[in-house]
């Protein structure tokens, strides 16, 4: 398993969530990032999920 970064902003930068999770590979990834967005509400939000290696696999502007 790896361990993938969620970072969520607010507009003015501030970040309002930082938090890790483990997933087997980076597909996994990205559907369990979109889940805990769902889950929070914070879809809409600016976003990122990095991989271990720092690769974005998920990215909202």
């Amino acid at each position: 398993m790896k361990t993938y970064k969620l970072t969520v902003f607010e507009k003015d930068g501030e970040k309002i969530l930082d938090e890790t999770f483990e997933a087997s590979s980076d597909n996994e990834a990205k559907r369990t990032g979109e889940s805990l967005l769902e889950e929070k509400g914070y879809l809409d939000h600016t976003h990122r999920c990095t991989s271990p290696l720092g690769k974005l696999v998920l990215f909202h502007a």
